[in-house]
């Protein structure tokens, strides 16, 4: 029975959109350019941070998104963000006396952000905020100390393969691959994911129904 479920955060709860046109605006390229780029590194493989090296070689990620913040364009998220099925979902869940948690790969910003929504979530904490990045490990025990439940009755949900079912499976977790955004449409028949992933889903609307199951 699952007890206790742990959601990623990005193109699985919040659409990407805003996060890589801001992104393209501060470093003036077109949108569209960075996104087919997004789309190229996600092909290969690689982390998508690597779009933004191929628009600007030798780039500081890190300086950059400070200088960002510094501008007044730095991260922002609001209802729009959201998927449609978000509240809803979540909010089932809750009646079902599922304890429900938010834990991704964000900044701490975000983390604020996140909770300034007021999701219908037990809580909400992102890798900023802990101080450890998924896939490592590490940050899959502090997601098991954070479900106040075993392994077997925790669910992660997450779109992207390698830093969600892989190491949320190699921790022990139960796992749900959501077909969402470039990672989870464009990996989502590959023959490791699939056995790797308890369940797949097309929206967060089915997950009630796998806890009643």
């Amino acid at each position: 029975m699952i007890e206790t479920i742990v959601l990623d955060v990005g193109e699985t709860l919040t659409r990407d959109d805003r996060y890589w046109a801001s992104w393209a605006d501060w470093l003036g390229v077109p949108r569209h350019t960075l996104s087919a780029l997004v789309g190229a590194v996600v092909a290969q493989g690689r982390d998508n941070a690597e779009a933004l090296r191929l628009v600007r070689p030798g780039i500081d990620v890190a300086a950059e998104y400070h200088a960002r913040e510094a501008a007044g364009r730095g991260e922002h998220l609001d209802e729009t963000d959201l998927y449609d099925d978000v509240r809803p979902a979540l909010s089932a869940l809750l009646t079902l006396g599922v304890r429900v948690i938010i834990a991704g790969n964000q900044t701490s910003r975000a983390g604020e952000l996140l909770r300034a929504l007021e999701l219908p979530a037990d809580l909400i904490v992102t890798s900023g905020e802990w101080g450890v990045a998924k896939p490592s490990p590490e940050f899959f025990q502090r997601v098991m100390e954070a479900a106040q439940a075993a392994p077997s009755e925790t669910l992660y949900v997450g779109d992207h393969p390698v830093n969600d079912v892989f190491p949320a499976k190699a921790a022990g977790l139960r796992t749900a691959h959501i077909r969402r955004g470039p990672w989870g449409c464009l990996w989502a028949e590959d023959p490791q994911v699939v056995a790797a992933a308890d369940w797949r889903i097309d929206s967060l609307t089915q997950l009630p129904e796998i806890v009643k199951a």
